[in-house]
């Protein structure tokens, strides 16, 4: 295992450790993340090509949905990979340039999938709560505009992390305790003055994932007052059977995520091998469950799903 350095020069490499204290169960880690990366790539790539083929489903919340699988898949093979080889072949070492591409991925892909989240809940506002304009407000320019945008936020705000991480010196230890790079992680190693780092962290943090998941709150409170003003218990039940399936996806989304953040401010007694864990449970979690969610929850992916894998079983 690599010793950590103390030259006076920056580092260009470092050590990804994978789960300190856990070295020696690495192998039985390993599992879950294989199987977990597995279902992700799988579920995300069969909802994308089912959505994409039926053309029943070409409408505004299928196509956010696409946009999703897309973020899942890129926010998973930016770290799971990774980690494998980690856990698998002792494969730490990462450059300060790929350490710093896979900051700049996860946390776009982190906070694109906030974004479309939001768009998610905008499109459920609007099929409930004003049904007749549905097609002409989410129009298929409406919905291109808004993955660009959504695009285009995560980038820019996202690009700036780069330049504050590259800029600072790495003359201490070059051993990372973690699985992947993040931000915070690789700037408490260097041998400057980080509080640009934290403050702008924690700004982007604020005005995107805060502010995304506090318009989520008000999009659901006024979806679910006209729900429960419905006059049928039927209408009322199909209302809200539409919006279980997102409801899954923003609570296995944030969730882990604030539970994370309680344990960092919070849990100074609790082992670093346990906040290693919650934080790969951010990026495994979602990516996983999310294609699962949506194919049993929504009817029409769960019908053409079944009708796909029967033609190819009897094709074989």
């Amino acid at each position: 295992m690599a010793t950590p350095n103390h030259t006076g020069t920056s580092h260009s490499l470092f050590i990804l450790l994978g789960i300190p204290g856990l070295e020696d169960q690495h192998t039985w880690i390993s599992l879950p993340f294989f199987i977990s990366y597995l279902v992700a790539v799988l579920g995300n790539c069969l909802l994308f090509f089912i959505i994409i083929i039926e053309h029943s489903l070409h409408e505004p919340m299928y196509f956010f949905l696409i946009m999703l699988a897309v973020a899942d898949l890129i926010l998973s093979t930016t770290t799971v990979p990774k980690a494998l080889a980690i856990f698998w072949f002792h494969a730490g070492e990462i450059s300060l340039d790929g350490c710093v591409t896979q900051i700049f991925f996860i946390h776009a892909s982190f906070i694109a999938e906030s974004g479309i989240l939001l768009a998610m809940a905008f499109d459920r506002y609007v099929a409930i709560c004003d049904p007749l304009r549905y097609t002409t407000v989410l129009s298929h320019t409406v919905i291109i505009r808004v993955g660009l945008a959504v695009v285009l936020r995560s980038f820019s705000v996202i690009l700036p992390d780069v330049f504050l991480v590259k800029r600072l010196p790495f003359c201490h230890s070059n051993v990372l305790p973690h699985t992947y790079c993040e931000h915070m992680a690789v700037a408490k190693f260097a041998c400057a003055d980080i509080h640009v780092n934290v403050w702008y962290g924690l700004s982007v943090l604020l005005s995107t994932v805060v502010i995304d998941a506090l318009l989520i709150l008000v999009s659901y409170t006024f979806i679910l007052s006209a729900v429960f003003c419905l006059p049928s218990r039927g209408a009322r039940q199909k209302a809200l059977g539409t919006c279980g399936s997102h409801l899954g996806v923003i609570s296995m989304f944030y969730l882990p995520g604030i539970f994370t953040i309680i344990t960092q401010r919070f849990g100074h007694h609790v082992p670093l091998h346990t906040h290693i864990l919650l934080a790969n449970v951010c990026m495994l979690a979602p990516p996983m469950l999310n294609p699962i969610i949506y194919g049993i929850k929504t009817r029409q992916i769960r019908e053409r799903l079944v009708s796909t894998l029967s033609s190819w079983w009897t094709y074989c």
